[in-house]
C-alpha cells in the first residue's frame, strides 16, 4: 500500500483544512476533516471568469474566510488551504497560463496565506488525488482520470499519487486539433476536442443547430434526456469524440481503471453512454478493453476534498 493511503487509513491526528475548486464556471470550496476526508460545509459560487483575475480572486478569498470562521465556530481550526485551479500550475505551485482565469504570476500562496498556510495545484490533479484517497480511485494503485465540464484535462495517478510531469504541465488533452479525416469528402476537422466535447462547445453546437436556445450545458443535457433530437446528436457525438482520446489513452497507458469527473463528465445518459462506448472500441488490446470505467466516487466536490488533501499532505511532509 502507497504511503499516502496508509497515512490517510491510520496514524495520522486529526486535522482541518480548507479546499478551494476553482472552475471555468463555479469556484467549489468546502471544509475538509481528515484522515476520514469528511465535507463538513461547502460553498459554490459563480466564477464568472470575464469579470477579471482579481474579481476572481477576492471571491475566492471571501468563500474561503467564511469557511475558516464557519470552522472556528465548529470548535475547529483549519490547519491548511489548498487551492485547485483550472490552470497549468508549476512544480514550485505558480500559476502558469491564463486560459480562463487570469492569475498568472499572482501569488497565490501569499494571497491565501493570511486564512491559513496554503498550497496551490492544478484542479485536475487535485481532484484526481481526492479520488484517490476516498474515491472511486481507492481500490487501484494506477489508473487515469478525467475531469470534463468548461474544459477537459487529464491526470494519470501511479501509486495513488498524480503524476506532475517534469515542468508541472500535465493533462492538456484537449487543445490539440482533432485531425480526423472524412472518409466521403476528404475533409480535415481542425476544431479541438474541446471545440466539440466541452460543456461551452455543446450549447455553441446546440445552438448553431436547434431552433430553440440554450444557455448551458445542462440545458444541452436535459434537452437530449428529454429525447431532442438535435440535443441527442450533439451530447452523443461529443461523448464519442471524448471517447476516442480516452482510449488512445488507455492504450498508451494501460491503467487500471478510467475515473470521469467534472459536471459534465458525471451528466450520464447520452454522454456517459457516447463516452464509454467510445472509448472501448478504441481500445486495440483484448487485456484491457474491459477495463472499469466509472464515474468519481466523490462526484462533483472532487476538486473540494482534493484541495484540502493536498494541504494536509503539504502539511503532514513538512
Amino acid at each position: 500500500m502507497n504511503p499516502q493511503r496508509q497515512n490517510a487509513a491510520h496514524g495520522l491526528p486529526p486535522f482541518c483544512a480548507i479546499g478551494v475548486d476553482v472552475g471555468g464556471t463555479k469556484i467549489g470550496a468546502g471544509l475538509v476533516t481528515f484522515p476520514e476526508g469528511s465535507l463538513r460545509a461547502r460553498r459554490v459560487i459563480p466564477t464568472d471568469p470575464k469579470r477579471g483575475g482579481k474579481a476572481v480572486l477576492a471571491e475566492a478569498r471571501r468563500v474561503a474566510a467564511e469557511l475558516a470562521a464557519e470552522a472556528r465556530a465548529m470548535k475547529l481550526e483549519p490547519r491548511g488551504l489548498g487551492i485547485g485551479v483550472c490552470e497549468l500550475v508549476d512544480l514550485a505551485g505558480n500559476v502558469v497560463s491564463a486560459n480562463c482565469v487570469d492569475w498568472k504570476g499572482v501569488p497565490l500562496q501569499e494571497q491565501f496565506g493570511a486564512i491559513a498556510p496554503s498550497v496551490v495545484e492544478a484542479d485536475v490533479r487535485a481532484a484526481a488525488l481526492g479520488e484517490a484517497l476516498f474515491g472511486a480511485g481507492k481500490p487501484f494503485d494506477t489508473f487515469l482520470y478525467l475531469t470534463v465540464g468548461t474544459g477537459i484535462s487529464s491526470c494519470v495517478v501511479i501509486e495513488g499519487k498524480p503524476f506532475r510531469g517534469a515542468r508541472g504541465a500535465t493533462g492538456t488533452i484537449a487543445s490539440s486539433p482533432l485531425n480526423n479525416v472524412c472518409g466521403s469528402c476528404g475533409q480535415v476537422e481542425h476544431r479541438s476536442l474541446e471545440e466539440v466535447a466541452s460543456g461551452p462547445a455543446l450549447v455553441l453546437r446546440y445552438n448553431e443547430q436547434a431552433l430553440s436556445r440554450a444557455n448551458s450545458a445542462e440545458d444541452v443535457i436535459a434537452a437530449a434526456s428529454a429525447r431532442d433530437a438535435v440535443a441527442v446528436e450533439i451530447v452523443r457525438t461529443a461523448g464519442e469524440v471524448l471517447g476516442r482520446t480516452v482510449g488512445w489513452l488507455v492504450n498508451a497507458l494501460d491503467p487500471e481503471a478510467v475515473i470521469i469527473g467534472g459536471g459534465l463528465g458525471l451528466s450520464g445518459a447520452v454522454y456517459w453512454e457516447g463516452l464509454e462506448a467510445s472509448t472501448r472500441k478504441q481500445i486495440w488490446s483484448d487485456l484491457h478493453r474491459q477495463l472499469p470505467i466509472l464515474p468519481a466516487g466523490l462526484g462533483r466536490d472532487a476538486g473540494i476534498v482534493g484541495a484540502a488533501a493536498c494541504a494536509w499532505l503539504n502539511a503532514d511532509s513538512r
